[in-house]
């Protein structure tokens, strides 16, 4: 099984630029980031974007074998931070970190859903495409409460 994903590209002015794709409706403005020579500020990055691709796709397949799973959860959220660093003398994303913060329901799931957060970092297919090291973090909070683990 393949699929393609079709995304444009159209240079703006400076260093910007604006991605879109036929297959979705909303354009996003990417630049070169400010630590870099003629960067820009508020502006999309290709390494925000690059951490986004790791997150959201942590965030789907966890939502897929949790949903699998039959995990009851009240909330989910996840705070990445991506990592440029110099690797072998080039400019690499070197790693991602991901800080899942999960809400459960019963406590009794807390187990369950520890192994859940795992299994989906492994499935992911962006992070399976990558060399760049990605770490979990995470927390899991019972619902009413403020335990964690």
């Amino acid at each position: 099984m393949e699929h393609y994903y079709k995304v444009d590209l159209d240079w703006k002015s400076d260093r910007k630029g604006e991605i879109s794709s036929l297959e979705l409706n909303q354009k996003i403005e990417v630049a070169t980031p400010p630590e870099f020579p003629k960067g820009m500020a508020g502006i999309w990055s290709p390494e925000h974007l690059f951490t986004a691709a790791v997150n959201s796709c942590f965030m789907t397949t966890f939502l897929a074998i949790a949903e699998n799973s039959k995990l009851e959860f009240k909330n989910f959220s996840c705070p990445a931070k991506g990592k440029l660093s110099k690797v072998d003398g080039k400019f690499a994303m070197s790693e991602v970190i991901l800080e899942p913060v999960l809400t459960i329901v019963n406590e009794e799931d807390r187990e369950k859903a520890e192994k859940i957060l795992h299994k989906a970092e492994k499935a992911c297919l962006i992070t399976n495409s990558l060399k760049t090291e990605v770490l979990l973090q995470p927390v899991i909070e019972l619902e009413n409460s403020l335990s964690f683990s």
